[in-house]
């Protein structure tokens, strides 16, 4: 035998008659995994799925201010389908998402490209862009609720110095929409840009560098390598979007409280109004029955796009 062999045969008949294989060594580092685990287990439990048990159970009974409950079986679930206020709630939810998710990640994607290179003082602008993310919901709606006021706002008045007349925002359901969808979109833009400005730093620069020598053009390396690498990036934030659109709560309250009428009222605002609206029946497990919907349809779509994700990286 070699001197090279004798030693790996040593070692490998050590290792067979180690009382503490691979499997020991795991075994080992499980409990100590566990213990780490522990306290954000207990908190999911306690604050994720202890009150969504309750919704749902919830969701089946009159459940009054006081704390009375009656068993009314599915009865809120058939009258929410029956309901043309929630349908119109979903409508709104539905445009909402549609016009605040492409956007802003589109607005996202420009803005992690340019400031990516070698931009004088990016790293400033992506503090300003990244800004309104850090604030809260609440203070962004109010914010906004004063910028597209349509008496003393600050669009108006600087549209006003144009000789423009704005729209009347508050007033007009359809420009509350709008002007609640641009709030949204500049508040969400900081946290696109972030992601895809991670996805961006993470690409090989040899790769844009092979096709730039293959006589790819800038448009061309972007859309046929760049667009394709930042795949997990885009699917990460096509989910955390949607659920945040189906969740949109506090920027629309405080901005329009689902106003006027109900033109800007989303899912979530309308389980409020359902609930706790002090103007109204107090209807509790209506409201509970209106979040079990919101969560599974949630679900639902995020099973539907981890799966044509899935699909994708599969066949390509």
């Amino acid at each position: 035998m070699s001197a090279v062999a004798a030693p790996a045969a040593a070692t490998i008949a050590d290792a067979e008659d180690s009382p503490h294989p691979r499997g020991g060594l795991r075994e080992r580092f499980v409990p100590a995994a566990g213990l780490f685990l522990l306290p954000n287990i207990v908190l999911v439990a306690v604050f994720l799925l202890t009150p969504l048990v309750m919704a749902f159970y919830y969701s089946f009974q009159k459940l009054g201010p006081l704390g009375t409950t009656q068993y009314l079986g599915i009865n809120n679930y058939a009258d929410l389908f029956q309901d043309s206020v929630f349908w119109r709630s979903m409508f709104n939810t539905a445009i909402f998402t549609i016009v605040t998710v492409p956007v802003g990640m589109a607005i996202g994607l420009g803005a992690a490209v340019l400031l990516n290179g070698l931009l004088p003082g990016r790293l400033l602008y992506r503090a300003i862009i990244f800004l309104p993310l850090v604030v809260s919901g609440i203070a962004t709606g109010v914010l906004g609720a004063w910028m597209f006021d349509q008496y003393n706002g600050f669009i108006d008045k600087g549209l006003a110095a144009i000789g423009i007349s704005g729209p009347q925002w508050q007033s007009s359901g359809t420009w509350s929409m709008v002007s609640i969808m641009l709030v949204t979109i500049w508040q969400r833009i900081g946290f696109d840009m972030l992601i895809y400005l991670a996805g961006l730093q993470s690409i090989d620069g040899r790769v844009l560098e092979a096709a730039t020598m293959d006589g790819a053009s800038t448009w061309q390396r972007f859309r046929q390598v760049v667009f394709p690498l930042l795949g997990p990036s885009t699917f990460f934030l096509l989910v955390m979007n949607f659920i945040y659109s189906f969740q949109v709560f506090d920027t629309v309250w405080a901005m329009t409280r689902g106003g006027p009428s109900y033109d800007t009222t989303t899912v979530v605002t309308y389980a409020y109004r359902a609930s706790f609206d002090e103007h109204g029946p107090q209807q509790l497990g209506y409201g509970a029955a209106i979040g079990i919907v919101i969560f599974a349809i949630t679900l639902a779509v995020t099973v539907l796009q981890w799966r044509l994700s899935r699909t994708r990286d599969v066949t390509g």
